[in-house]
C-alpha cells in the first residue's frame, strides 16, 4: 500500500483535531507568495460559513480605501451614541455615555477588540452600499454588511423578542433549539462566506491587489492590533507575526489571519467552526482553531512553491 500524500496527512491531522476537540470544522490556507492555487491546504474550504466579527475586515477596506483616496478624514471627530450601542458588548458598545473618536479610531478599535458599536459608527459613515460594493468586488458576495440593527433586528423578530427591551433577559427564555434553528445561524439561509474567500481577501490586502497601497497597508497595520491571542496567534511561536481577526456567535467560533515567519513567508489562513455548546466559551475549540491553522501552514512550508509572478505596472 502506497503511503499517504502529504495533503492526506494534513487532511487526516485537521480531522483529528476537530474530532478531538468534538466541533465541525472547515479550513483553507495558501502561501500569499506562491502561484495562484497553486499552493493551499482546503478541509471543506467551499462549505459556506458564519463569518461572524470576521466580516468587519471589509468594513476596514471600505474605509481605508476613503481615506486613501481624500474622501474621509481619519482625523475628522465622530460621536457615538445610544443609537450605536446595543450594550453588554466590548469597548464603546458598553459605555454608558457617548463617547468621540476620529474615523481612524473607529476602524482601529472595530479591529482590535470588535466594538460593535465602534462598527456600527464606521458602517453609517461609509454607508453600507460602498461596503456591500468592496465585500462584492473582492469576492465576497454574500458576507454579511450591514448596520448591527440591520443584522440583529431580524433575530429578535424571529424570536419573538422586544428589541428595545432587556435583550438578555428575553434570551433567558429561549431554548437553545430555537437560537440552534436560527436562520442566522444557517449560512444556506443567511449571509455568509466561505474559508477560500475570506483568505482570498487577506492575500488581496497583503498584495496590495484590495485597494491602493496606502490602504492596503493601513488595514494590514490595523489587522495587526487584535488583543485576543488565544485561538489562531497561540498555535505559533512568538517570533511569528500574526495579524488576525476573530469571530464568534451561538456555536460559532472563528478566527482569519496572515502569519509571517521571520525567513519572509506569509500565509493566510482561516478556520471556521461549529461547536456543539452555544456559548463562547470554549478552550478545547481555541486550541483547535490554533493548532488547525498551525497544522494548515506547516504544511505548506513543507512544500516547494511555485513563486507568483512579479506584478508590473
Amino acid at each position: 500500500m502506497a503511503p499517504p500524500s502529504a495533503a492526506d496527512a494534513a487532511t487526516s491531522a485537521l480531522r483529528t483535531i476537530f474530532d478531538e476537540a468534538g466541533v465541525e470544522g472547515f479550513v483553507h490556507a495558501r502561501d500569499i507568495d506562491g502561484a495562484d492555487g497553486d499552493h493551499e491546504v482546503a478541509f471543506g474550504a467551499d462549505a459556506p460559513v458564519i463569518v461572524a466579527s470576521i466580516r468587519k475586515i471589509a468594513v476596514a477596506v471600505a474605509y481605508a480605501r476613503q481615506a486613501a483616496a481624500g474622501a474621509l478624514d481619519r482625523a475628522a471627530r465622530h460621536t457615538i451614541t445610544a443609537a450605536n450601542r446595543e450594550g453588554g458588548g466590548i469597548g464603546t458598545d458598553s459605555c454608558r455615555h457617548d463617547v468621540t473618536l476620529s474615523t481612524r479610531d473607529l476602524a482601529f478599535l472595530m479591529l482590535s477588540m470588535s466594538d460593535n458599536a465602534a462598527t456600527d459608527k464606521l458602517m453609517e459613515i461609509l454607508g453600507t452600499d460602498q461596503v456591500r460594493a468592496v465585500a462584492t468586488e473582492l469576492g465576497c458576495p454574500r458576507l454579511p454588511v450591514g448596520r448591527y440593527r440591520e443584522l440583529w433586528n431580524p433575530v429578535w423578530e424571529e424570536l419573538g423578542l422586544d428589541p428595545d427591551g432587556d435583550i438578555d433577559a428575553q434570551l433567558d427564555g429561549v431554548s437553545e433549539d430555537r437560537i440552534r434553528g436560527l436562520a442566522m445561524l444557517d449560512p444556506v439561509r443567511s449571509a455568509s462566506s466561505t474559508p477560500r474567500e475570506i483568505t482570498s481577501l487577506l492575500t488581496a490586502i497583503w498584495r496590495d491587489r484590495a485597494g491602493p497601497a496606502e490602504a492596503c497597508a493601513e488595514v494590514r497595520e490595523l489587522l495587526s492590533h487584535q488583543l485576543s491571542v488565544h485561538r489562531l496567534a497561540a498555535g505559533f511561536d512568538d517570533d511569528v507575526r500574526v495579524a488576525a481577526k476573530n469571530g464568534s456567535l451561538w456555536g460559532v467560533l472563528n478566527e482569519a489571519a496572515v502569519v509571517e515567519y521571520p525567513d519572509g513567508g506569509r500565509y493566510a489562513v482561516a478556520v471556521f467552526l461549529r461547536t456543539p455548546a452555544l456559548s463562547g466559551r470554549n478552550p478545547a475549540a481555541d486550541t483547535a482553531i490554533g493548532g488547525a491553522a498551525r497544522t494548515a501552514v506547516d504544511h505548506l512550508r513543507r512544500r516547494p512553491r511555485a513563486t507568483a509572478p512579479q506584478e508590473t505596472a
